[in-house]
């Protein structure tokens, strides 16, 4: 299994379409989204990418998003018709960056993941 240098920023680019529902295609083949995450030993300390600002192929990626999940049986949300009015009537050219505060404070207890680092940790109610 690979994993990352424990002693540098490590920037994953072009992710397959498939994994970034909002994000612009780049051009080429294959087709790969302008999308990045930066890893610091193994914890994702953020993601950014270049927004998708077509609003026609936003609503055909989330249509066939809700085709997937309703074959498969799994919840399907309605279409975000807020968002997809906002994209046709246009959006500029953006791109954003999100970083996890729970995540830089993770890295900075030394901790190997962000459960560390929340105040509040979920747990199932027992029976």
């Amino acid at each position: 299994m690979p994993s990352f240098a424990a002693d540098a920023l490590t920037f994953v680019c072009d992710y397959p379409a498939s994994q970034a529902a909002l994000a612009r295609l780049k051009p080429g083949s294959p087709p790969v989204a302008a999308r990045f995450e930066v890893f610091a030993r193994g914890i994702e300390l953020a993601n950014g990418f270049h927004e998708l600002a077509d609003g026609a192929e936003q609503r055909r990626r989330f249509e066939a998003e809700i085709d997937t999940r309703r074959r498969t049986g799994r919840h399907v949300p309605p279409l975000d018709e807020t968002f997809l009015d906002a994209l046709a009537r246009g959006l500029p050219d953006c791109a954003g960056v999100a970083v996890g505060l729970d995540r830089l404070v993770a890295l900075a207890l030394g901790a190997d993941g962000i459960a560390a680092s929340m105040a509040f940790v979920h747990r199932p109610p027992s029976r």
